[in-house]
């Protein structure tokens, strides 16, 4: 599908990157890794041809079709959500206008035995067949179904695009891309903006993807669960291995191990040959030898060590005085937005060190909460904040108050304060803002190095209390494990709104689930809310089947069900809930080896079978959903 050989890509005399060489093929999944700044989104952009590479070149199979979700996007004002992705159609909805232009005439015509009637007619039957080949009576079926797995509502359908925020945008430009059926689909940061439940839809969605997907993610477990094969970029060189990210690691480790133990043993050969060298070229009589051994060195291929790019962020979170018991106190907590209730009589009581995760799907409250919280925003009912209590905020867009024209410098001294302007460089360098990079612009920085600033900026003010809203997003996978070993270390009080199941893993003790204008409190971690969430869903699914299989009433007295149907009904109730057992079992196991995995991935990566066991059972997971989604439309229909 795409031959990519020698590319160089350089800004200002620097390569970004140099010599890039792959092979892109129909079924690749690659996810494309790297450091904050490495040149993933730049090499999507080149693929995509929106940027012109410095050299190099790069072959496509004829007319291929690339899909490209970038982060910046710009939507046509006064379009509907449907409007807006039905643009994804665009041969669909051209025929669309000429079908009713030719349609129109004909109803006016009445030159029947005409031969332009008869070409209309014939116009006629070649565009409904070409609509229907292109699947004209079904793309708009196509589109709520994955508005709706992206997080819309129906009701949302008909509003429009620009009373909804950057992410939700973002959303609709992933469905679009979903929907056009392209050869090639690169996304940039596609789990950004969704919540948990809309990465896991998007998950299962790409897995059967029939073209290949170039994506760019930071996210440990997407890259696992959707990609088959991972490109990393690494000091301006690429290393390409046929296996999902934490396979890949394990691979790469691996081969640089050996790489070190044959370069180990050449040197030792090349250190004995000089030895020799030196001591015949004093002889005379083997001089002959020496030379005929120095070029035989000289052939030697030296062995090279792949290099590794280990420069990590330098964080530490201190809290500045100690707070009372309690931190927050909240009743009657209530938010509107117009006519649309948010949170409704709300009671929260969050004490002095808690770790908690705010989850759930998008516009449930999660981020308002936060601002309610930080004062950002006013509201209905009671709040409190605890005897010395001093809040921290990093909000959702924090980077994009960095005001674009000033340099890293200029922004963290403007920050700063007389008692720690001193400590600016220091502090820029611990976060991989040394030498000339603080002089950089912040409209020059990548994502990536833009939350690493607003991380930086975050410290300059004091805090006991630190709320977290998507703290992860563009942060490089390297940067997210030091960050998250920073908040584990944190001793003060920890709220995290985040989408990053990995991330969350084993920081947070209490999970709220929000949904429906109210909180639930969830005594465990991440895992925990999930297992818990999905048998809540269960439930609810269940619930709706004994709904809709009530027996229906009418004059003549209650149906009753024969004999024969009250034991069938009784068999698929029994295989639904031995289904449920064996799911709940599965995840239980799975949780585990994501906690084994996350605590001590070296140890538990090289457990015999251990990656082949987990795919094994997430397959049966899937598989067991699939007959428990069958049981389910029988005892409906019953």
């Amino acid at each position: 599908m795409l031959n990519v050989h020698n590319l160089t890509v350089s800004f200002a005399g620097s390569d970004l990157f140099s010599g890039i060489t792959f092979k892109l093929n129909k079924g690749d999944r690659i996810g494309l890794i790297g450091k904050n700044g490495a040149g993933k989104s730049t090499l999507l952009r080149v693929i995509s041809k929106d940027l012109e590479s410095t050299s190099g070149t790069m072959a496509f199979d004829k007319d291929i079709r690339i899909g490209f979700l970038r982060q910046d996007i710009d939507f046509v004002v006064g379009r509907t959500i449907l409007e807006e992705a039905y643009q994804a159609f665009e041969e669909i909805k051209k025929i669309e206008l000429k079908l009713d232009d030719i349609n129109q005439e004909l109803a006016e015509r009445t030159d029947y035995e005409s031969e332009y009637y008869h070409d209309l007619m014939v116009d006629l039957n070649d565009l409904t067949h070409r609509y229907e080949l292109l699947g004209g009576y079904n793309y708009q079926g196509n589109t709520e179904k994955i508005l709706q797995g992206l997080g819309f509502q129906r009701e949302d359908f008909d509003k429009l695009t620009d009373t909804f925020s950057g992410g939700w945008r973002m959303r609709i430009e992933l469905a679009k891309l979903l929907l056009q059926n392209n050869d090639i689909l690169l996304l940039d940061e596609p789990t950004n903006h969704l919540d948990i439940e809309s990465i896991i839809w998007l998950e299962n969605f790409l897995k059967v993807y029939a073209g290949a997907i170039v994506l760019v993610s930071h996210d440990k477990m997407f890259l696992d669960n959707v990609t088959n094969r991972t490109i990393e970029i690494s000091l301006g060189k690429i290393y390409d291995y046929k296996k999902p990210y934490s396979q890949f690691l394990l691979l790469r480790g691996e081969i640089k191990e050996k790489q070190l133990q044959a370069q180990k043993n050449q040197e030792k050969e090349i250190k004995a040959t000089q030895l020799l060298i030196d001591k015949f070229r004093a002889k005379a009589n083997k001089a002959t030898m020496a030379q005929s051994l120095i070029k035989k060195l000289d052939k030697v291929e030296r062995i090279e060590v792949d290099d590794d790019d280990n420069a990590v962020m330098n964080i530490r979170f201190q809290i500045s005085k100690e707070p009372g018991k309690v931190v927050v106190e909240a009743e009657n907590l209530s938010k509107s937005y117009g006519n649309k209730d948010v949170l409704e009589n709300v009671d929260l009581l969050i004490e002095r060190n808690s770790k908690i995760a705010f989850v759930g799907q998008n516009g449930q409250g999660k981020s308002t909460l936060a601002k309610i919280l930080v004062g950002e925003i006013p509201h209905g009912g009671h709040l409190k904040l605890g005897h010395n209590v001093q809040i921290g905020y990093f909000a959702q867009n924090q980077s994009e108050y960095l005001e674009p024209e000033q340099t890293v410098l200029e922004i963290m001294e403007n920050a700063a304060t007389d008692g720690n302007r001193a400590r600016v460089r220091d502090m820029l360098g611990s976060f991989l803002f040394g030498g000339d990079a603080v002089d950089k612009k912040a409209k020059m920085l990548s994502g990536g190095e833009r939350n690493r600033l607003a991380l930086c900026k975050l410290l300059l003010s004091p805090f006991n209390v630190l709320i977290m809203d998507e703290p992860t997003n563009h942060l490089d996978i390297a940067s997210k494990n030091v960050l998250k070993q920073a908040l584990n270390k944190f001793d003060g009080t920890l709220i995290l709104v985040s989408h990053d199941r990995d991330f969350l893993q084993g920081l947070a003790s209490t999970v709220y689930g929000f949904k429906d204008k109210e909180i639930k409190e969830y005594l465990g971690d991440i895992d925990f809310f999930l297992e818990q969430h999905q048998l809540e869903n269960l439930r609810e699914a269940e619930k709706r089947t004994v709904i809709a299989k009530k027996p229906e009433t009418s004059n003549k007295g209650e149906y009753k069900l024969s004999r024969d149907e009250e034991k069938e009904l009784k068999k698929l109730k029994n295989q639904l809930t031995k289904i449920e057992t064996q799911i709940d079992q599965l995840e239980k196991e799975i949780s585990e080896m994501d906690v084994d995995l996350a605590e001590d991935f070296e140890t538990t990566s090289t457990k015999p079978n251990f990656f082949e066991n987990y795919k094994a059972k997430k397959q049966k997971v899937e598989k067991l959903m699939d007959e428990w989604s069958e049981i389910e439309e029988k005892l409906e229909a019953n």
